[in-house]
C-alpha cells in the first residue's frame, strides 16, 4: 500500500510505503526510502545514497533487490600489461545492509579474489563495526573448457558475504607466477550477486570484454536488507515515541540480530500497511466462504468461526459433517396458544430491552465523552484555563460540542477538506452564527503516539490563546469529546505561501516582488513579536512556507504551533529531540539538539530564499545540477555574484536594490554560526526599511509634482503597487517641489 496521494508504481514495480516515488515529494518515510523514477528506462532508478545510483528490481517486506552495479576485473592487453579495476560497495550510514544470501563470485584461471569489508553489529546502546577479510582462488583444469554452470567449480570460486555488511572492497591478484601457466585467459572477474542467480556457462566467458560482462551482470541481482532506524523496537519506542513507525494492529519486529533497526508487520488476520497512520485492518474471512455449505460464518477481529444456525446442530466448519435440523416433538398445546403466549412475552421483553438499551446507550455516550475528554487532555486544559502557569493565563478558548462541528462540516464531508498534513485534516466549516472557520481534525493514532499528540494539541491551544497579533492565525476554540481532538481556527481563504510560490497560486494575479516583500515583512514581524513581545518568549520551531497562510487580501498568517515552546526570559535555548521539516532545519540545531531563537531565524532565511527564487528547499536532481539543497546553491551563487541566474521572473521585475538587500539579509540569516545571525527583531526592521525605501520612491515621485500642506488628523491615501494605505497625519507640515525628504509621522494602524 502506497502513501495516499502518491504514485503507487514506477514502471511495473509496485512501490509500497515506507518507500515512495519522487525526490523530496514527502511520499517516503525519509529521504533514504525515496525512489527516483525515470520512466524512460526499465527497471527504474533508485537513489539509495548520495554516492551511487542503483537500479531497483523488486521490494519485499524486508529486502530490496537491485541490479548488479559494479565488478572487479583483471585483464591483459597485447603487451601483457595488467589492467585492474576494484569493486567497492558502500552502504555506511544508510538503512541498507548486504544480505547473507549474496556471495562474491570469482571467475578466472589461477587468480586470487580478496574481499575486505565492514560488518555492522548492534550492541545497545551504540552501533559497532567489525572488519573482515576473505579470499578464494579460481583454477581452470587443463583441456577441460566445458562447464555445467555450477559454482564453485572449474574456473569459478565463491566467498560468502556476512550478514549486516555495510562496506566491501574486492580486488583480484594473479597467481600464475606461483602455480605456472595452467590455462591463462585474457580476463578475470569478481562480482557481488544473489546466490545461484546466475549461470557461468564456460571458461570461454573469460574472453568477453568488460562491457559484455557488464551487460551480462545486469541480470544478476544484489539483495539488500532494509530496516527502520538503528534502534531495536524497545529502544526506538522509548527514545522517540513520536517518531515510532509501527501503527495500529501491528507488531514491531527487531531487524535480524547484528544490524539494529526494526520492521513492522500486521497481526495475523489483519492486512494493510503498518507504516501508515491508518495501520492494519481486520480481514473479513467470511467473504471467501470458508465454512461448510450448511454452516454460518461469523467474522471476528483477527479470525473467524463457523457455527450452525439456530435450530440446527453439528459442525459448521469446512470438511466437516455439516449442520442438521433439530427434531422438535409435537406439543399438546395448540399452536395458537403457543403463539399468543410467545407473542406477549416477546413484546414485554422487547419493551424492557428498548428502555434498557436507551438508558445504556445514553450512559455509554456520556462515559465515552468523558473518556475522550480526559484522553484528549481536557483535564490539563481546564487546569490551564483556571490557574496561572508561569505567569500565563489561558483564556478566551471556547469549547465546542461534537454536534456543533459535525453540523458545521456536514459530518466532515470530503468536499469540505481544505488540506491534509502529518498532524491531521483541515475542513472548512460554517458555525450556526454564520461564521466561516477552519477545523483541524487530528489523525487516528495508536496508543504509542496518542500521549505525544495530546501534548502537541494542548501546547497549540495554550500557545495560540496567549497570542494576539494580526499576522498570527487566531484560535477560536476546541472540541475534546470526540475520539480525536478538534481545533477551530479563523478561516484563512487564500491557501498557503508554499502554494503561491511553487504551485502557481492564482495565475490571474501575478505574485509580484512588492507582494512578496510585504509578506516577508509581515512574517518577520510576527516572529519578532513571538520572540520579543509576548510575556514569555515563544520559539515557533517549524517555520516554513506551508505554515504561512494568506487571507483574501494576501495578508500573511503564521500557523501550526504544535511543536512551539514558551521559554523563560533568561533561557537561551531548548534541548529537545530534533523536530522540524527537512530543508528548513537549522544545521546547528541538528548537530547539537539545542534550539535557539536563531534557529527560527535560519528557517525564516530559507523562506526568504524561496520568495526570491521560487524554488523548493530540496530540489529535484538534474543532469547538470548535483546540489539538491537550495540554501547551498543560493549561498554559492551569492559568493560568485551570479544571483540573477536563480531569481524568480517576478522578482527580476522588482527593484534590483531591494532584491539585493533582501538577498544579503537572507545570507546573514543562513549563517552556519547561529551567533552571527541577526535577531528576528533586527530582520523585521531591515525588511521594513527595504519596503519603505521602495514605497518611498513611488510615493515621493507623486509628492514632488506640486506643493502639499498637511494638517494634524487628516487622512491621506497612498497606493503602492497592489496595496492601498490610509495614513493619518500626526503633525502639521508642508512640502514643496524641491524637497527630497518628507518626514511624515504615521500612527500604528
Amino acid at each position: 500500500m502506497t502513501k495516499p496521494g502518491c504514485p503507487s508504481k514506477c514502471g511495473n514495480i509496485t512501490i509500497p510505503y515506507p518507500f515512495g516515488v519522487g525526490i523530496g515529494s514527502n511520499c517516503a518515510l525519509n529521504p533514504w526510502f525515496e525512489i527516483y523514477c525515470d520512466h524512460t528506462v526499465d527497471p527504474a532508478y533508485m537513489l539509495v545514497s548520495t554516492r551511487d545510483d542503483y537500479r531497483l528490481v523488486s521490494i519485499s517486506d524486508s529486502e530490496i533487490r537491485i541490479n548488479n552495479p559494479f565488478f572487479a576485473s583483471q585483464c591483459y592487453n597485447t603487451i601483457n600489461t595488467t589492467i585492474k579495476t576494484n569493486l567497492t560497495l558502500d552502504f555506511s550510514g544508510t538503512p541498507y545492509t548486504l544480505s547473507s544470501s549474496n556471495t562474491l563470485t570469482q571467475i578466472g584461471c589461477s587468480d586470487l579474489a580478496v574481499i575486505e569489508g565492514l560488518s555492522q553489529q548492534f550492541d545497545p546502546p551504540s552501533l559497532t563495526r567489525s572488519n573482515f577479510a576473505y579470499g578464494c582462488v579460481s583454477f581452470c583444469s587443463d583441456g577441460d573448457l566445458s562447464l555445467n554452470g555450477s559454482c564453485p567449480g572449474n574456473g569459478c570460486c565463491q566467498i560468502p558475504i556476512p550478514k549486516g555488511t555495510v562496506f566491501i572492497n574486492s580486488s583480484i591478484s594473479g597467481l600464475e607466477d606461483r602455480w605456472g601457466n595452467v590455462g591463462t585467459k585474457p580476463c578475470s572477474y569478481s562480482f557481488i550477486g544473489e546466490r545461484e542467480s546466475f549461470a557461468f556457462s564456460a571458461v570461454s566467458d573469460l574472453y568477453k570484454p568488460p562491457m559484455t560482462i557488464s551487460n551480462w551482470l545486469n541480470e544478476v541481482s544484489v539483495v539488500l536488507d532494509w530496516r527502520i532506524g538503528t534502534e531495536n523496537c524497545s529502544e526506538a519506542r522509548r527514545k522517540d515515541s513520536n517518531g515510532f513507525g509501527c501503527y495500529g494492529n501491528s507488531d514491531c519486529i527487531d531487524a535480524d540480530a547484528g544490524v539494529g533497526g526494526y520492521r513492522c508487520k500486521c497481526w495475523k488476520g489483519y492486512q494493510g500497511n503498518p507504516y501508515l497512520p491508518l495501520g492494519c485492518h481486520d480481514i473479513d474471512e467470511c467473504k471467501s466462504n470458508p465454512c461448510h455449505s450448511t454452516g454460518v460464518c461469523i467474522n471476528n477481529p483477527g479470525d473467524y468461526r463457523c457455527e450452525c444456525a439456530a435450530g440446527y446442530y453439528g459442525n459448521g466448519w469446512r470438511n466437516s459433517t455439516g449442520c442438521f435440523l433439530v427434531d422438535i416433538p409435537y406439543s399438546k398445546m395448540s399452536k395458537l396458544s403457543i403463539g399468543l403466549i410467545s407473542g406477549m412475552g416477546f413484546l414485554t421483553l422487547l419493551s424492557i430491552s428498548f428502555i434498557s438499551a436507551k438508558f445504556v446507550k445514553k450512559r455509554k455516550i456520556k462515559n465515552r465523552k468523558q473518556k475522550f475528554f480526559k484522553q484528549n487532555g481536557g483535564l490539563l486544559l481546564q487546569q490551564q484555563q483556571t490557574s496561572v502557569k508561569q505567569g500565563i493565563l489561558v483564556k478566551n478558548t471556547r469549547t465546542f460540542t461534537a454536534k456543533e462541528l459535525e453540523k458545521a462540516t456536514d459530518r466532515f464531508n470530503e468536499s469540505r477538506i481544505l488540506g491534509q498534513g502529518g498532524q491531521g485534516t483541515v475542513y472548512k466549516g460554517m458555525l450556526s452564527d454564520g461564521q466561516i472557520v477552519a477545523i483541524k481534525k487530528s489523525e487516528l493514532v495508536d496508543e504509542h503516539k496518542s500521549k505525544s499528540l495530546v501534548k502537541q494539541f494542548i501546547n497549540e491551544v495554550v500557545i495560540l490563546s496567549q497570542i494576539n497579533h494580526r499576522n498570527v492565525v487566531k484560535i477560536l476554540g476546541c472540541c475534546l469529546e470526540t475520539k480525536v481532538p478538534l481545533l477551530v481556527y479563523e478561516f484563512v481563504s487564500n491557501g498557503t505561501l508554499f502554494e503561491h510560490i511553487h504551485d502557481g497560486g492564482n495565475n490571474e494575479f501575478p505574485f509580484s516582488w512588492n507582494m512578496r516583500l510585504k509578506i516577508a515583512v509581515e512574517i518577520s514581524g510576527a516572529l519578532a513579536y513571538l520572540h520579543s513581545a509576548t510575556s514569555l518568549p515563544i520559539f515557533h520551531r517549524d517555520v516554513k512556507s506551508s505554515n504561512i497562510l494568506l487571507d483574501e487580501k494576501y495578508v500573511a498568517k503564521v500557523s501550526d504551533f504544535g511543536i512551539s515552546k514558551s521559554v523563560q526570559v533568561d533561557q537561551t535555548h531548548l534541548t529537545t529531540n530534533v523536530n522540524g521539516t527537512f530543508g528548513y532545519i537549522d544545521p546547528e540545531y541538528f548537530q547539537s539538539s539545542q534550539y535557539t531563537e536563531k534557529s527560527d531565524v535560519y528557517s525564516f532565511g530559507v523562506v526568504l530564499v524561496e520568495l526570491l527564487t521560487g524554488l523548493k528547499p530540496i530540489m529535484a536532481m538534474t543532469d547538470s545540477e548535483d546540489n539538491r539543497s537550495l540554501v547551498s546553491r543560493f549561498l554559492s551563487l551569492m559568493d560568485e555574484n551570479t544571483l540573477d541566474s536563480i531569481l524568480d521572473d517576478q522578482v527580476l521585475k522588482g527593484e534590483s536594490g531591494g532584491v539585493l538587500a533582501v538577498a544579503k539579509l537572507a545570507k546573514r540569516c543562513l549563517d552556519l554560526n547561529g551567533k552571527k545571525r541577526p535577531y528576528m527583531k533586527q530582520v523585521a526592521v531591515e525588511l521594513e526599511s527595504v519596503r519603505m525605501a521602495q514605497m518611498g520612491s513611488s510615493v515621493g515621485a507623486k509628492l514632488t509634482e506640486e506643493d502639499y500642506s498637511f494638517r494634524r488628523g487628516e487622512s491621506v491615501v497612498f497606493s503602492t503597487g497592489n496595496d492601498e494605505y490610509n495614513w493619518t497625519i500626526t503633525s502639521d507640515f508642508q512640502t514643496n517641489a524641491s524637497s527630497d525628504v518628507y518626514p511624515i509621522l504615521l500612527d500604528a494602524n
